[in-house]
């Protein structure tokens, strides 16, 4: 391919380039089309996929079911698929809100609520529409609860409405501050547990005594932690009892 010459000269007016001033350009800007094509796809292919969660937004349902309102809020749905025929959803508020508000002073009892579904696996949330929350008929039953020993796990703490699907990702240093905000908020805070292959177990974290523990993790959003306490089972919903301040940074 031609070269060009020391005394060839080009200037913008002529109607062509020198031979081998022209042959310099055409390889030089293919060389570099190359580069970006592939660029652009190291990094198409180089991303992790999204996680299956999802945020259906602005689509309302109607569920019913009974409410639990501590630590925090949840609904026992009737599903007659599962062992104790109930799966428990958690309950927040649109934005950056736990839905303690919404649910006050029905506690055990079943009531008739409207909102939309955020699901992650078989973890599902619903973000409930504000003055939707009513009484229903019907009898309530006790919560299921199993008691899986005590345990030592090491993960991250991430906020359940976030990860579960509102946003994508959901957890990751970037996510952090964002996360701090909902679990201020008083979005109920999980500790995922994850390996090599990705996430493994997403628990609720409550106090030693049962209760939530939004205010005292702030600090350690996100942050890799190892944390020893009472693993229990209530429902489909797995819940790690421990006091605060035994976490452990790691």
């Amino acid at each position: 391919m031609a070269e060009p010459r020391d005394d060839e000269f080009y200037t913008g007016y002529l109607p062509e380039a020198p031979p081998g001033v022209a042959a310099h350009v055409r390889r030089t800007i293919t060389w570099l089309l190359l580069i970006v094509v592939a660029a652009a796809l190291i990094l198409v292919f180089g991303q992790n996929g999204f996680s299956s969660a999802a945020y259906e937004f602005l689509v309302f349902r109607d569920f019913e079911g009974v409410v639990r309102e501590r630590p925090y809020p949840v609904l026992e749905v009737d599903q007659p698929s599962t062992a104790d025929g109930r799966s428990p959803f958690y309950l927040v508020a649109p934005g950056k809100f736990g839905a303690g508000a919404e649910v006050e002073g029905f506690d055990g009892r079943r009531v008739r609520l409207s909102g939309s579904l955020i699901y992650r696996g078989d973890q599902t949330m619903i973000e409930v529409q504000p003055g939707s929350v009513e009484a229903a008929e019907g009898t309530a039953s006790a919560a299921s609860e199993v008691a899986l020993g005590s345990h030592t796990l090491r993960g991250r703490i991430v906020d359940s409405k976030c990860y579960l699907g509102i946003m994508k990702p959901g957890a990751t240093k970037p996510h952090r501050a964002c996360a701090t905000v909902c679990i201020r908020g008083g979005i109920p805070p999980l500790l995922l547990v994850a390996d090599e292959a990705g996430p493994v177990a997403q628990l609720l974290l409550v106090g030693a005594d049962g209760r939530a523990v939004n205010a005292e993790v702030l600090d350690m959003v996100d942050e890799p932690v190892e944390i020893t306490g009472e693993v229990v089972r209530r429902d489909d919903l797995l819940v790690l009892y421990a006091d605060p301040s035994t976490y452990r940074r790691l």
